[in-house]
Parts: C-alpha cells; structure tokens; sequence
C-alpha cells in the first residue's frame, strides 16, 4: 500500500518509528476512502446511461434477492443502488452504493429511467409503497422482473413493478397486480387475483381463484384453499392454512387454521 510522504507529517517527529508507522496507515485508509467517494462523484458526474440500465433502490437482505434476479434475466444493467442508510464508499455483492434519495434526480437527468424496489417491507408494506412514490416522483419506470427459471403461463399477466423469483409458479389466466413479489418456489394457481403490493413468501401457495387485496403479505408454507377472497392488509403466518374468506387487517398467526375451530360444548360444533 503506497501513502505518500506519511513521514514528513510535522506532529510525528516527537514519536517513536512504530507510531510513526501506524499513524501513518490511519491517514492512508483516510485517503483511500476520500478518493473512492470522490470517484464516485465524479464517475456520477460524467456517466450517461442506456435504457437497459436500472436503479435499485434499497441495500438490505431483499437487494441481494433483487441483484441475482436481475442478473439472471440477463435484460438489465445495474448502475448502483441508492439507500439513505448505507456509506457511498460501500457496495452490495459487487454493485456500488451511489448515496441516498437526493440523487435519484440527477440519475435521472444523466439517464437511469428504470428502478427496482428492493424493500421487502415485511411486516411493513407502507415502507416498500412509499419507496415506489418517491422514485415515481423522480420519474422512474418499474420493469416487471422475472426469473428465467420461474413459471409464468402465457395467459397470466404480471405487471410493472412486481418480481417473480426462481421456481415461482403464475397459473393460467391469473392476474398479479403492482408492485408484487412473489417469492422462490411459491405457486399461484390458475384463475388468482392479485392486487398491488401482494407478498408471497417462499413456498406460500394459493389454489385456485383465490383474489387477495392490496398489500397482503403470505407466510412461508402458507396455502389458502380454493376461491377464497382474502383482503386487503392481511398478514397470513408461516405454515398457516386459510379456510375461508378473511377480512381487511386480519392478522392470522403461524401455524393456526383459519377460522379457528370452535368449541363443540359452546358453540354448537366445529367450523372448519
């Protein structure tokens, strides 16, 4: 590692040689980070961009989802990824972090017209809603993203904004709304309904002409039986199995069955 001229800094020459050395190191890495972020700029600066290239907005676990999916499908280039809460001299399993939000103007300006939204928002779907509003406002387009191992029959229709991931399965004449992401091996039967901001998490299954509302979230292994409506808000558990139609804002926990079974001695039998 070449430090230029780290001896001749005037407060070392009362120190001993390994003081010396190791303040020198410090003033080095300084340096080195100093010149990644001004690269960065620069290289912001001066780079104009092709249609194909895409934004990703967000660096947590989801991105790296988003990156290998992205780079599968083989239609896309990654310019970077933006995120309010990550260091610019930082990257992402290669991809650099470009700043925050205040710079999705000037990508946009130099040419970056596409985004994906990689903020899961688990538990809470307000937080991957309010991304899409802000890079809409920037101006950006959401290309849907589908992994060439996934299923999408030719009748179904998934549209802009929504991922779908490796041996994920979109049955006959389905619809899948805005904003979706329907996670690794998951199975959306034929004749399902999905509103926007609907997630599937992995290996969740919804039989056939099963309609959801907007930003329902579905547990691991969960399966909802056959032409049932869920709503809108609903937060189904891992592992948990759906009986019948489920209201807005229902929160069904792991494992349960919904309706729970009622009380013979009570309640006059169980519903199931």
């Amino acid at each position: 590692m070449y430090c230029p001229n780290y001896n001749k800094v005037s407060p070392l020459s009362t120190k001993t040689p390994l003081r010396r050395r190791c303040y020198g190191f410090i003033l080095c890495e300084r340096r080195m980070v100093e010149r990644v972020i001004y690269g960065i700029k620069e290289w912001m600066a001066d780079e104009m961009y092709s249609e194909n290239d895409i934004l990703i907005y967000g660096g947590g676990g989801h991105a790296k989802s988003v990156i290998d999916l992205i780079r599968a499908s083989g239609q896309f280039r990654i310019v970077g990824i933006v995120d309010d809460g990550m260091d610019v001299s930082s990257t992402v399993m290669d991809v650099p972090v470009l700043g925050g939000a205040d710079q999705l103007d000037a990508l946009f300006a130099r040419g970056v017209h596409l985004a994906a939204n990689a903020v899961g928002g688990i538990g809470a779907p307000e937080k991957r809603v309010a991304v899409f509003e802000r890079l809409d406002q920037a101006g950006f387009r959401f290309p849907a993203l589908v992994h060439p191992r996934a299923y999408v029959e030719p009748t179904a229709r998934v549209a802009d904004g929504s991922q779908v991931f490796a041996f994920a399965y979109v049955g006959s004449d389905s619809t899948v709304g805005f904003g979706c992401i329907l996670n690794y091996g998951s199975i959306t039967s034929h004749d399902c309904h999905l509103d926007d901001y609907v997630n599937l998490s992995p290996g969740a299954t919804l039989a056939g002409g099963v309609s959801m509302g907007d930003c329902t979230q579905v547990g691991m292994r969960a399966t909802v039986n056959l032409n049932l409506t869920v709503g809108s808000s609903v937060r189904i558990g891992n592992s948990a199995t759906v009986k019948c139609n489920v209201p807005d804002g229902t929160i069904i926990h792991a494992g349960a069955v919904y309706p729970p079974a009622r009380n013979p001695d009570t309640q006059g039998g169980n519903h199931v």
